[in-house]
Order: C-alpha cells, then structure tokens, then sequence
C-alpha cells in the first residue's frame, strides 16, 4: 500500500529528477540547525525525462550512478518525488478512535470510491492531518495516489544506481517543507501570509501558494529556461550542449543582454503574471504577499527586479541555505548558485527528520 509519501526514515537523500538534470542532496541536523553534508547535479541527456515522466529509464539511471559517486555520499536511502499533476490527492474524514492499520483496511476497502483507476495499478497512501474541524469525532486524512508506472520507473532507475528507494513523496509537499526555510527571510513572517513560488524549471513552470505555510494552489505550465538555451543555440550557431554552457557562465557576444536575454526575461514576467492572474480568478485571493522565485531560470540577473516591478508584490530568489551550515565536501559558492534549483530536493532530504 505506502508507495507514496513514505514513512519515518533515517537519513534520506533528496533526489529530484527534473526534466533536465537530477539533483541530490544530503542533510544533517544539530538540534535546530541544518547541514548540508553533500551535493550534487548532473545534465541529463536530451528527452530522457519529458514533462517529468522519466522516458528513458537506463539513461536516467546512468546519470544518477554519476551524481552519487560525484557527491561522495554515503547514504544509499533516497526520497524521491513525483509531480503534482501524476497525483490526485483527497481529504477524506474518518472515524477518530481507528488505528493505522483499521484505516488502511478501510481506505482498501473504499479507495474506488475517491480514485478513477483500477486499484492493482495504482500506489496509495494517506497520513492523518489531525481532527476534523466539522467532526471531533473524525480525523481529516489526506489520501493521495498514483499510477504505480509512475512510481515503478523512478525504483527501477534508482537502482540502476545501486540506491534503495525509501520514500516516494509528491512535488507540491516537498517545496511546502522547503519553504519552511524562506519563511523566516520574509519581513513579515509570522503572519498569515500569502506566497506564491514560482518554479521555473527547463520546460515546466509550476505555481505553488501557499497560505499560512500550507498550499492552496498548484498549476503547471510548459514554459521554461529551455527556451532560452535554444535561443542561444539558434543565435549563435552553437550546439545544445555549448549553449547551456554559455547561458550558466556567460562569454557570449555584446548583443546577448538586449537581444537575446531581455526579450526572455520579458517573457518570464509574463509568464508569472499569467499564472497569479489564473489564481486570482479560481480562488478566493486576489492578491499575494511575495514572489519566491525557484529553479534554475530564478536566478537570471534583473529578473527579480523585473517581476517585482510587474506585479507590484516583494519578490525574492529562493535560498533555503541561508541559515544552514556547509560540510566540508560542499563547494560553498556553487551550492549557492543551484540554491534556487535544489528546492524540492531540499523538501526530499528533510524528510529525514520527520
């Protein structure tokens, strides 16, 4: 039954498997503080995870092989993730005085009444949020679920890599964790805040808000910093490869900034325009306290500045490192670059201290 969200664990790699690279981070803690004991990216190949659906299994594996070695971790155990849009998750109430095992039985039991798949191909879980407003009697459980291929290849890559998949956690609540390390960043933390975390991936962008710590609101859509390398690419005659290479470390022409770069930041602003729009409309906000950019496009020089201009709303890049310390097999300054991109891999390794 626990293909998903997983449950108490020892020490977990994060691992996430976005659709242009794998990222793998290891934490510790002492008393209140984290560490980051290692870390690492890998490029992955062209079209080996499309829209976050692993297509290429033995390739993903191979890089993942190359990411752990290139870590020097030890830990063999990994939470892994997969997208908001492969689950459906349901907040069900249930009878308060049940064990876990008499729910699991119950939820067997009833789970056709809240999923649309056939049950033996699909990965379930659930985990009691506590006592259900309308009901003392009842918990609230949160049921989530997905198709198993989806949690079968991720398994099934990992250990091609020689790693033990521990937990299978969903996207949306790993960046929920993460973001409990940018809140304390925020001037007005405390309060009841509205953020909104705008996820800019290589393909996908995903919106998350979060109210009072929790989300709301997820929505995803195909745009990315893919975009950008491909304009690079076309431009100036190189190849994929090269012109990733140069929108990370910089060496293009003197035309780049206002042909090339402004036009796509221009279009990013847009992008988070649209997606607050969407929310306005299908909730009951119609505004928000801060933009927290994330992924590897956030940290796009100007762009901050650009969407905080836009919406009229504080915006900063995501950086759940802040506060935490650094291990002697980190490289400090390139762990502060990825920042923006390690969020949900962030979300992952702390569930080692759940």
């Amino acid at each position: 039954m626990f293909g998903l969200l997983g449950k108490k664990s020892s020490s977990v790699l994060g691992v996430d498997i976005s659709s242009s690279s794998v990222k793998l981070l290891e934490l510790s803690k002492q008393g209140d503080r984290y560490k980051v004991e290692s870390y690492a990216v890998e490029p992955l190949p062209a079209n080996a995870v499309v829209e976050k659906n692993i297509t290429d299994v033995e390739a993903v594996g191979e890089v993942l092989k190359r990411v752990a070695s290139k870590s020097r971790t030890g830990v063999k155990q990994v939470a892994v993730a997969v997208s908001g849009s492969a689950v459906i998750t349901k907040l069900i109430q249930m009878d308060g005085g049940l064990n876990e095992f008499e729910m699991e039985d119950q939820i067997t039991l009833e789970a056709d009444q809240y999923i649309p798949y056939p049950l033996d191909e699909v990965a379930i879980d659930f985990e009691v949020q506590g006592p259900s407003e309308a009901n003392p009697d009842q918990v609230d459980v949160l049921l989530a679920a997905c198709r198993k291929e989806n949690v079968d290849i991720r398994e099934d890559a990992l250990e091609i890599a020689s790693l033990t998949t521990k937990i299978v956690d969903v996207e949306a609540y790993a960046l929920e964790r993460a973001y409990a390390l940018i809140e304390p960043q925020l001037d007005s933390h405390g309060e009841e805040l509205v953020v909104a975390i705008v996820d800019i991936g290589a393909t996908m962008t995903t919106l998350s808000v979060l109210a009072e710590g929790k989300t709301v609101y997820t929505r995803e859509q195909i745009f990315g910093g893919k975009q950008l390398t491909e304009e690079i690419q076309r431009r100036y005659g190189l190849s994929l490869e090269e012109a990733g290479l140069a929108k990370k470390q910089g060496g293009l022409p003197d035309d780049y900034d206002s042909e090339v770069l402004t036009p796509f930041r221009e279009a990013v602003v847009q992008q988070v325009a649209r997606a607050l729009q969407f929310f306005f409309g299908a909730s009951q906000y119609n505004a928000v306290d801060y933009v927290v950019l994330a992924g590897g496009t956030a940290s796009i020089q100007g762009l901050t500045e650009m969407v905080e201009e836009k919406t009229g709303t504080p915006t900063l890049v995501a950086n759940p490192f802040a506060d935490m310390a650094v291990g002697s097999r980190v490289n400090a300054s390139s762990l502060s670059n990825d920042a923006p991109s390690l969020m949900i891999a962030c979300g992952l390794a702390m569930r080692s201290f759940d």
